[in-house]
């Protein structure tokens, strides 16, 4: 059977979460002092980062709650004991800058015109529907998506089966009906594709070398390579997209 929707990831996928969060934080800490402007940029980004996994991690398995990582990503980053006040009130003010710098990635537009007319659109993200809504508003693209759902609402998170298939219910479609675009091989390739979607991994850049590619999804570098994929559904018998 052919593919009907397409349901997508937001962060790193539709919106460059990455560069975002990269050029916030490195105008939020020179603002603040933290760094000058020869300061330790790459270091204070790669501490920002780590903690944004770790704490990440924590939410997804259900230990704390979406503002309780975010606090947490605060003060590991900072190193300091905040009350939960100020580290809401650090984050408050680094929002600002990310949100400056909130933008589509340049293939995005093209893919959802393309597909349009002939396939479903819905959102599944593992941040907060508060977040992504607003988001996907300021980004224009809301009303693309006739479903947006999201972990925190949802009670339970990609890679886990479950959360693939609230998207399906949600669009009232079978799993083989589906495809799931995300941009990370396990939490979106492999979690979609075990939960019977059409699992397709965007790499752009290669940014997961770390990883092994795993068996199910295909990995495209670009959207534009989509809507082919769509069109001829290679899972039963024709040859692999996987380079």
């Amino acid at each position: 059977m052919s593919i009907r929707a397409v349901v997508w990831d937001v962060d790193d996928t539709l919106f460059d979460y990455s560069g975002a969060d990269r050029a916030a934080m490195r105008e939020y800490l020179v603002a603040d002092g933290l760094l000058d402007e020869d300061g330790a940029v790459a270091n204070a980004l790669e501490r920002w980062r780590v903690a944004t996994e770790v704490h990440w991690a924590r939410f997804s398995a259900g230990e704390v709650s979406f503002e309780g990582q975010r606090r947490d990503r605060v003060r590991l980053f900072l190193g300091r004991d905040l009350t939960d006040d100020e580290a809401d009130d650090w984050f408050r003010r680094y929002k600002t800058y990310y949100e400056a710098a909130w933008a589509l990635f340049p293939d995005v537009l093209p893919v959802l015109d393309a597909l349009a007319a002939s396939h479903r659109h819905a959102v599944l993200s593992n941040s907060s529907l508060t977040v992504q809504d607003r988001k996907l508003r300021a980004l224009g693209v809301h009303d693309r998506f006739e479903a947006i759902l999201c972990a925190a609402e949802l009670g339970v998170s990609k890679p886990e089966a479950g959360a693939f298939l609230a998207a399906c219910e949600a669009l009232g479609l079978a799993p083989h009906e589906v495809a799931y675009v995300g941009d990370h091989p396990e939490i979106d390739g492999r979690g979609a594709a075990d939960a019977g979607l059409l699992s397709v991994w965007i790499d752009r850049g290669g940014l997961h070398t770390r990883y092994a590619v795993p068996a199910g999804p295909h990995r495209i570098a670009s959207l534009a390579e989509l809507p082919a994929l769509l069109g001829a559904d290679t899972r039963f018998g024709a040859p692999s997209t996987f380079g």
